[in-house]
């Protein structure tokens, strides 16, 4: 019996029994064998309702409400699943009788765990959704009164956890059991070694999540198998997770994060003392979805609660109107402070947001932002004289460090004076504002930073380079002439006002040459660096203001990225920026602002720029989409003040920042490239020009220096790593990696060594090339690893810290390695595949490595050594790396494994020739081992036979003449040489041949009946004689067998 199920039955038992002993389920079996099997069980949900004291005639409409829901397929499984949810969670409404009230029938009693009748049963059985649907048999299922609300795949701890998700996700397809989902609530995924994964319905692989807890009654379990069942699946938990923090996000379900169940259990607690504080969760980490959960918590909890959330930006007011709205809560968003003074003297709204004050759609600086603080500030004061703020109120203050100065403060307190604030932050709060904020709001609540975050998954780590462009006025001499020239006429005074504007018009002009080279700088980028060059990922460019955004795209639409780049700022192009701007001396600011924009909507609307400047909200909703959807079409934005803040800004791999950035802004906008977004994407990059973390020589532990030294040292820990320094950590890792894999390979480790270590000991054997194929697979992969991370650092290892000693070596160790990787490809048959390294990295491959050995490659591009024999003959040895070319047993070896991988895989077309050409083969293999030929002879013999194995070289045994194709000569020679039978079986099959006859079942009968019927009357007239050709070990004809092989034949056929 294999050893491999009993190690999966064997964790499968213990976690049953951890469920029955620890977790005090009740365990129902295996229903393996168990009949009609569901997602609902209505005797086990009939028998708790009873034991309730629920009437039966409510049990009987209250189970036919639910199962009528849950089978409901003319909904999605997602819309079926929220009704469920729905009734599991509020209850279901029936009327006891016609004409009376309704009453409630609660199928899970929420407020006392204890009572529910938790059980689990193993290997459930389901039948597949149609006559069409497959069944499947999920590892474990847990119900709740008779009701599927959680599902376990289990698998060993030799194999990914990945595997169990992608079970969970093929069987809610239609083409399996996806009407058995309809009441699931969580999926989960584990094995001993990584522990557990969980999602719900529809959760893509990449966004199951880990649950991470410290301490706790389970904290010190071994096992994080156990250890994670142990504190999701605990009774009371388990159903709190199910009522208190699942979510239906505008059309995608979500469960919680362990960082957002915990930040909102310690503010439920805080809340019952009465008590305020702040929540820090880091940029990416779901802060939105946290407020959602805790204000539907203090609504469901405290009487007479209203919830109010404070922000400082228009977008982010939106922002949270839209994750509310699309969680279905209604929010009522107040237009001003006097609005919002109206709602809360009534009493209609019980949940709110408010804008503090407006930044709008222009810049603005420090000083207009006070004064619309103090406007807000003013608004609150002129209270009506019966006002007061009505219930128990809650205010959110999102993004806490920055919305709540002590003025303000005050003015809120005095509005609600009975308020609890709780303080939102995505950020560090800054040295100078954490002690206010504490003041104001109270202690951390809870935190979660970047660097836990990252250790987690949740977010993407983040890699720093700083660029540096010079600036210099190239000709001071014809600046003063050109403004001589320019200035004719003016006076003194006119002239030094005109100075004091040109000073700044010089630095304006002067970096035109600078931003030309940032442009040509991301232009190299896009053909070189990871995630641009293949199309998968692209960039956010903060510019340092929209002029210079302007002339950013401008320099860009003259680019390859013309079409693929675009500007979002807070500009909105109007025809009044164009009056009194036309001078007769050229582009003002304005002017050039307008007419980029112009030409830009037009150009994406292909419409008149008149009409198209009125689209600038709909241009940048179309460009984000495809910004985010296609990044291969939208490759670069360029912003200033806008997608850089906010749950819903788009998500990037990399971000060139030319803007001075501090605090807070920089914090936000550097995290816009921590999110995950694709397998492909494992940093994010930050390149600055503008040198806003200093220092780049300090270690990470240092990095608060600079526009973050406003934050304590603590609270930034992890966020940026020096690129090179992380670069030069992947290739230690990708050099030990392959060095440890090739270790075993015996001494002196040339190429006889490696093809007898990755291909086979004995050559030509189609045993050990199969064997060996998963070795193979790992060098391969670890190649390319390897070629990816020295591709990082090609052009930078001294800088990284390498000696010139070191970089001989490594460079040594990348050419030596590429060619143990070529050599084993050709020798094992593999086909050589340019795809498997990113478009990048072999750009940057064939610059850092011998150009001889890149167009040694090239040579192998489009054909195999098999080809290369067929087309040359012989000479194709000398198309062969050097190193295999020099060593005649290595050449030999290498020819024989790519004619055996021939063989094999066209032994299907005409068996009993291949076992021919096989045999040959093994001939010729003897007789060279025993040498009994001389090299140049056996190279003549070996190109004949991998013609005679490509069947390119007429043939001497191809039968008599009367056989016109390949496939008449297919069945010739797998019938025994048979001509009149083989002609006979050929015309049966083409006279039953039917468009697309492979893939049909019905189509595949009438032919294997037309080939039985020509077995059949040949095997009466005995011309087939006994036993079957096919079939040497045979005593009686298997008429049966021999259609199959026959049938087999023809599928492999071309003329078919």
């Amino acid at each position: 019996m294999s050893t491999v199920g009993q190690i999966e039955k064997k964790a499968q038992a213990r976690v049953v029994a951890l469920f029955q002993e620890r977790l005090k389920y009740t365990y129902l079996g295996n229903w393996s064998d168990r009949p009609g099997n569901a997602n609902i069980e209505p005797e086990r949900l009939t028998a708790w309702l009873r034991d309730q004291g629920i009437a039966d005639g409510l049990i009987r409409r209250a189970v036919h409400e639910f199962q009528r829901t849950a089978t409901d397929t003319s909904k999605t499984l997602y819309d079926r699943n929220q009704a469920v949810y729905n009734l599991l969670r509020y209850g279901v409404k029936v009327r006891p009788a016609l004409g009376e009230h309704h009453v409630t029938v609660w199928l899970i009693d929420w407020k006392h765990p204890e009572r529910n009748d938790f059980a689990i049963a193993e290997e459930v059985w389901v039948a597949g959704a149609d006559a069409k649907a497959n069944t499947k048999r999920p590892d474990l299922v847990i119900y709740v009164n008779g009701i599927a609300l959680g599902l376990l795949e289990l698998k060993r701890s030799t194999v990914s956890v990945a595997e169990g998700i992608r079970q969970n996700l093929d069987n809610q397809k239609k083409t399996f059991i996806e009407p058995f989902f309809s009441t699931m609530q969580w999926l989960m995924a584990g094995n001993d070694s990584e522990g557990l994964r969980y999602g719900t319905i529809e959760t893509p692989e990449k966004y199951y999540l880990q649950w991470t807890e410290d301490g706790g009654e389970h904290g010190d379990e071994s096992n994080p198998l156990d250890r994670h069942l142990l504190q999701l699946c605990e009774k009371r938990r388990f159903l709190e997770l199910i009522h208190d923090f699942v979510v239906f996000d505008a059309g995608t379900k979500k469960l919680c994060r362990h960082n957002q169940y915990f930040g909102v259990t310690a503010a439920q607690d805080f809340i019952r003392r009465r008590e305020g504080g702040i929540i820090w969760h880091t940029q990416g980490s779901g802060k939105s979805l946290t407020m959602v959960w805790l204000a539907k918590w203090i609504r469901e909890h405290r009487p007479d609660a209203r919830v109010l959330i404070i922000t400082d930006r228009t977008e982010l007011d939106e922002q949270i109107e839209k994750v509310f709205k699309g969680v279905s809560e209604a929010i009522y968003r107040t237009q001003s402070g006097a609005d919002l003074i109206d709602t809360l003297n009534g009493t209609t709204e019980s949940l709110m947001c408010s804008l503090v004050h407006k930044f709008g759609g222009k810049e603005q600086d420090a000083s207009s932002e006070r004064e619309s603080v103090k406007a807000f500030i003013a608004s609150i004061q002129r209270l009506p004289s019966d006002f007061r703020a009505k219930g128990d109120l809650y205010v959110f203050v999102d993004e806490c460090h920055r919305t709540q100065s002590g003025d303000l403060h005050q003015a809120m307190k005095k509005l609600m004076p009975d308020a609890l604030f709780i303080g939102f932050t995505g950020t560090p709060l800054l040295k100078a504002d954490k002690r206010k904020s504490i003041e104001i709001f109270g202690r951390y609540i809870h935190t979660y930073k970047f660097d836990q975050a990252v250790l987690e998954g949740v977010v993407l780590d983040l890699r720093y380079e700083a660029r540096d462009i010079d600036q210099q006025l190239t000709n001071t001499t014809k600046v003063d002439q050109w403004f001589d020239a320019k200035t004719k006429g003016l006076n003194d005074l006119a002239k030094a006002q005109l100075k004091r504007k040109w000073g700044t018009m010089q630095r304006v002009l002067s970096s035109q040459s600078r931003l030309s080279k940032i442009v040509a700088d991301i232009l190299l980028d896009m053909s070189t660096r990871p995630r641009l060059a293949d199309g998968h990922g692209n960039a956010l460019l903060v510019a340092g203001s929209i002029y210079e955004a302007c002339k950013l795209y401008t320099l860009f639409a003259d680019t390859e990225l013309k079409g693929k780049c675009a500007i979002v700022t807070s500009y909105t192009p109007s025809i009044a920026d164009t009056k009194g701007e036309t001078t007769g001396e050229g582009e003002t600011d304005n002017l050039l602002k307008y007419g980029v924009y112009a030409r830009m909507l037009a150009d994406w609307f292909n419409e008149p720029e008149k009409t198209a400047v009125k689209k600038v909200e709909t241009f940048e909703k179309q460009v984000k989409q495809r910004f985010v959807k296609e990044p291969g079409q939208m490759k670069l934005l360029i912003v200033v003040d806008k997608l850089l803040t906010g749950f819903d800004a788009p998500s990037a791999t990399y971000l060139y920042i030319d803007k001075t950035m501090q605090d807070h802004g920089l914090f936000q906008a550097i995290c816009r490239v921590n999110r995950l977004d694709g397998e492909s994407k494992d940093y994010g990059y930050i390149i600055d020009y503008k040198d806003l973390f200093k220092s780049l020589e300090c270690a990470v532990a240092d990095y608060t220096s600079g526009s973050l030294d406003a934050y304590d040292k603590e609270d930034v820990e992890g966020l940026l790593k020096n690129r090179l320094s992380e670069a030069h950590e992947d290739l230690e890792q990708a050099r030990e990696a392959i060095k440890a894999l090739c270790d075993p390979v015996t001494p002196p480790r040339g190429e006889l060594e490696y093809f007898r270590y990755f291909c086979a000991q004995d050559s030509g054997s189609a045993e050990q090339l199969k064997e060996n194929e998963p070795k193979r697979l790992k060098l391969y992969k670890l190649l390319a690893g390897l070629l990816r991370s020295y591709a990082n650092l090609a052009s930078e290892l001294a800088e990284a810290g390498y000696s010139p000693q070191d970089i001989y070596q490594i460079k040594a160790e990348v050419d030596h390695f590429t060619k143990v990787g070529d050599a084993v490809k050709r020798n094992s048959g593999d086909y050589i595949d340019l795809k498997a390294y990113e478009p990048a990295m072999r750009y940057l491959i064939d610059n850092y490595i011998s150009a001889s050995e890149s167009e040694q490659i090239s040579a192998f591009d489009d054909l195999s050594l098999v080809q290369l024999i067929v087309e040359r003959g012989s000479e194709a040895v000398n198309a062969l790396p050097k190193g295999i070319r020099k060593n005649e047993d290595a050449v030999a070896e290498t020819i024989e494994n790519n004619v055996r991988r021939l063989i094999i895989d066209e032994s299907p077309i005409d068996p009993a020739y291949y076992e021919k050409i096989s045999k040959l083969l093994d001939a010729l293999i003897e007789q060279r081992r025993k040498g009994a030929l001389s090299y140049k002879e056996y190279l003549e013999k070996i190109a004949t036979l991998t013609r005679q194995a490509k069947r390119t070289d007429p043939q001497p045994d191809t039968g008599p003449s009367s056989l016109k194709t390949a496939a008449q000569r297919a069945l010739f020679s797998n019938l025994g040489e048979d001509q009149a039978l083989a002609l006979a079986v050929d015309a049966a099959i083409r006279d039953s041949l039917m468009d697309g006859w492979r893939d049909s079942t019905m189509k595949l009968k009438r032919v294997r009946r037309a080939i039985r019927g020509i077995l059949e009357r040949a095997h009466a007239s005995a011309e087939i004689p006994t036993p079957s050709v096919a079939d040497e070990g045979a005593t009686t004809y298997d008429i049966e067998a021999e259609t199959t092989r026959l049938l087999d034949l023809a599928k492999h056929q071309h003329d078919y």
